[in-house]
Formats: structure tokens, C-alpha cells, sequence
């Protein structure tokens, strides 16, 4: 509806040659028109890495990423869309493109800095971390406030809502380099990662986000790339996930305490993901632990055809939890997205997104 309001106003408005993003911006602002903007990794990145210098482009810039919606890769780590696209579906707006995707943009619906790879901890030219993404976050502001001035560019970034899903590659990445570690040194490593988190979150506030949806870290020992067997998960990794979930749980309640007017949602990704790996067929699917495609046990790894034609694919990804090693399909992601915006207090709390928007 949004964007069919945008479109008429458009062209009322060149008919009378007046300046129609800026015009209908207020038209629309008047509306409290509501904004969403994204923070996050490979499972919230529309394609925000096709645009960064690399060496070599990402797997799902190839076929058959993207397929089952879009019928060409877009970036997105999916068979189709992810969870971010269907939020703003769902909140009538349009699915947010790369924010560094080359072109106009309009800021007042948001924007989606997420990064493949992306860390809170450590920076990389690779991806855009945390603490990068924040940057150009802090360039949407004074873009917003040029275009509509202090007052106006204040309503839409006290209005929007900012939905986070970061911290699973610190994680794989602390596994992989302390295999045999600590409980304290794992209680140490949380500890930094959600304090950063918790720093970033005061960041947003003080540039006017009030309204902060986390993804939280979900069952990493159980993606079928990670799993030991069909029946074992990393029980190390599990570790590491439920250790920050209750950290960042408590960082979260803490930051409402602390700042006038922060409220928050936390979704519960952890169970409910794990729940669909264990009981596929409870969802509509017919396989849980094993990917779409892919090659190795689970199909775990080297899905697309940047690595060639070796790997497998299955016939329908609707039909599986997982569409690669470490990413969930777009039918996955429409029942996550669905949890997030209006799920039962067991997954989604203490409010839901479509709350945070005000419907």
C-alpha cells in the first residue's frame, strides 16, 4: 500500500512539476510512515557483498542460489528470499535492496547493510562487520537529515524498527581456532561478543533507533555442515549458541532499564530452528538434518557452481529445512519470518515485530 501511495503521489506531482521524492516523502511521513533497517550476516544479506572488493565473487552470486523465487542468484544465501524480505513484505514495504547497491535509494523505507561473513568482533575487507555496517547506518542518518531536515528525519528513525542476526560467525570462527577450550574461556568469549553488541545497540539509540528485533544465535553445531553425525550435533557449538542467548537476553532487559523510550523483541531462532531440523515433517518438510544441495555428508559443503558441477540438488528445497550448509531455504524462512512477526510468546518476546510497528 505504501509503495501504491508513492507511485500515485509521483505522478499528481509531476503533472504539477513540483519535487516529488521529497514531496511525496512528507506525504507519506505524515502517515508515520514506518522504516525498517537491517544489521546482520549471511542470513540477512540481500547482496551487499557482490559490491565489496574481492578477490573472488560470493558461491551465491551462482546458480542455483536464488532460484526458486527471483530465477536468478541475487547474493541472497537462499534458494529465495530471506527472512528480512518477507518482514517487509509483511510490514508493507518493499523488500529492501544491497545498500550498496549502486542507484537511488529510499531511506525512509530503510536499508539492509548485512554482510556475509560479517563479525562483531573481527573486521575483514571480506565483509562488513558490525562495527562497518554501523558506519553506513550513521551516513543513512545524515542523508535523511539532509533530505528532510532534523525534525522529520528524527520521527522516522524513532518509528523504525532494526533488526539484528549477528554473532553466529564469531562463534564458528572461536570453534574453529579453540576446539578444546574452557567453559570460562567460552563464558569470557560471550561476554566480549555480547558487550560489543550491547555498545552497538547504544550507538543506534543515541542516532534514534528505539525499537531493536534480535534474531538470536541459532542451533550452530546442528547445520548440516557442522553436525557430527545424523544423530549428534557440536555439542560445543550449542554451548557457545545457548551461553550468548541468555547474555544477550539479559543485555537486552538491561538496555530497557537503561534507556528511556528502548523497547525490544528477542526471536527465539535456536529452538525453533532446532525443533524443524528434529521434526521436519510437524512443518510441511520431508527432510531436516541434510541439505538441498551440496556435496559431502548432509550435502554440507561446495553448493553452486562457483565450485563447479560436482555438487547435488535436490528437486524440490521446499521440502528442505536447509538449502545449503549453513542457510535455511526460503520455505524455512517464511516460517521463521512469520514467528517473528507475529509468533506465540514462546518463540517471540516481549513483543513482536508487528507490534514494534505499531500494528
Amino acid at each position: 500500500m505504501a509503495s501504491l501511495i508513492y507511485v500515485l503521489c509521483s505522478l499528481l506531482i509531476n503533472i504539477l512539476n513540483l519535487d516529488t521524492v521529497r514531496y511525496c516523502n512528507e506525504i507519506q511521513l505524515e502517515k508515520e510512515h514506518k522504516a525498517l533497517f537491517v544489521f546482520g550476516d549471511s542470513l540477512f544479506d540481500p547482496g551487499n557483498n557482490d559490491y565489496i572488493n574481492r578477490s573472488s565473487r560470493e558461491a551465491s552470486t551462482y546458480r542455483p542460489y536464488g532460484e526458486s523465487f527471483f530465477k536468478y542468484p541475487t547474493g541472497r544465501f537462499s534458494d529465495g528470499r530471506l527472512v528480512p524480505d518477507f518482514i517487509a513484505t509483511f510490514a508493507d514495504l518493499p523488500m529492501l535492496p544491497p545498500y550498496l547497491q549502486p542507484g537511488p535509494h529510499r531511506f525512509i523505507d530503510g536499508a539492509n547493510f548485512a554482510s556475509a561473513g560479517a563479525c562483531v568482533l573481527s573486521p575483514s575487507k571480506n565483509y562488513i562487520d558490525l562495527r562497518g555496517q554501523l558506519g553506513f547506518f550513521k551516513n543513512v542518518v545524515k542523508s535523511l537529515r539532509q533530505e528532510l531536515g532534523d525534525i522529520k528525519a528524527k520521527s522516522v528513525l524513532n518509528n523504525a524498527v532494526y533488526l539484528f542476526s549477528i554473532s553466529g560467525v564469531d562463534y564458528f570462527n572461536f570453534h574453529e581456532d579453540n576446539p578444546n577450550t574452557t567453559e570460562p574461556y567460552k563464558k569470557s568469549f560471550v561476554k566480549m561478543v555480547v558487550g560489543n553488541l550491547t555498545n552497538a545497540l547504544k550507538e543506534v539509540y543515541t542516532l534514534g533507533g528505539r525499537k531493536i528485533a534480535f534474531q538470536n544465535a541459532g542451533p550452530l553445531g546442528c547445520t548440516p555442515v557442522d553436525r557430527i553425525d545424523y544423530n549428534n550435533c557440536d555439542q560445543d557449538l550449542l554451548s557457545l549458541a545457548r551461553l550468548h542467548n541468555v547474555a544477550l537476553s539479559a543485555a537486552l532487559e538491561g538496555l530497557e532499564k537503561e534507556l528511556p523510550g528502548f523497547i525490544y523483541s528477542i526471536f527465539d531462532y535456536y529452538h525453533a530452528a532446532l525443533d524443524r531440523i528434529d521434526n521436519p515433517s510437524k512443518y510441511g518438510f520431508k527432510v531436516g538434518k541434510v541439505a538441498c544441495c551440496g556435496v559431502g555428508p548432509f550435502r554440507g559443503s561446495y553448493c553452486g557452481e562457483k565450485y563447479g558441477d560436482a555438487f547435488q540438488l535436490c528437486s524440490n528445497p521446499f521440502e528442505y529445512v536447509w538449502f545449503d550448509g549453513r542457510h535455511t531455504g526460503e520455505g524455512a524462512n517464511y516460517q521463521i519470518a512469520k514467528l517473528i512477526w507475529s509468533g506465540p510468546p514462546k518463540f517471540i518476546w516481549p513483543y513482536t515485530v508487528k507490534q514494534l510497528f505499531g500494528y
